[in-house]
């Protein structure tokens, strides 16, 4: 008799513990829920066309450099179309051979840049970035940036 009572006992702790990780298991699929908002990837268009001449541009570990010996053959993106990068939230900074600035996406995937750049940048709470300017010019203030 006590054999069977040990090999019920068994059973019943080895169904019991089977149960409990089905149960935690289960909440953590529940729990899981949608990607963090970080994760998400939102479309930002730059647009730079008002710059003239024409030349490239980058933003730096998101397009190709800009950075390449022979123009002709460079994957750079050019200022005289518009594009749409997929960026997730956080800081960047657009690059050209005669002006860079910093910028970041939100969570909610909308643009945001220091205020001193207003004369020159465009698109603050919007997904479209315009780039005016092709040099920094003196907007007779401290700079409210910093790299």
């Amino acid at each position: 008799m006590d054999r069977i009572h040990s090999l019920l006992a068994r059973r019943w702790w080895f169904s019991l513990g089977i149960g409990l990780i089905g149960l935690w298991t289960g909440a953590a699929t529940v729990t899981a829920g949608p990607p963090a908002a970080y994760t998400t990837e939102h479309a930002i268009t730059i647009d730079a066309t008002i710059l003239v001449p024409p030349t490239w541009w980058q933003v730096p570990g998101v397009t190709p450099s800009i950075y390449n010996s022979d123009p002709e053959s460079m994957d750079a993106f050019r200022t005289s179309e518009k594009r749409t990068l997929s960026l997730k939230p956080g800081k960047y900074k657009f690059l050209s051979f005669t002006f860079d600035f910093p910028f970041a996406v939100n969570l909610e995937g909308k643009l945001d840049f220091a205020a001193s750049l207003d004369q020159c940048v465009e698109g603050r709470g919007t997904q479209m970035l315009v780039v005016r300017c092709s040099r920094t010019y003196p907007h007779g203030g401290q700079r409210d940036y910093t790299y």
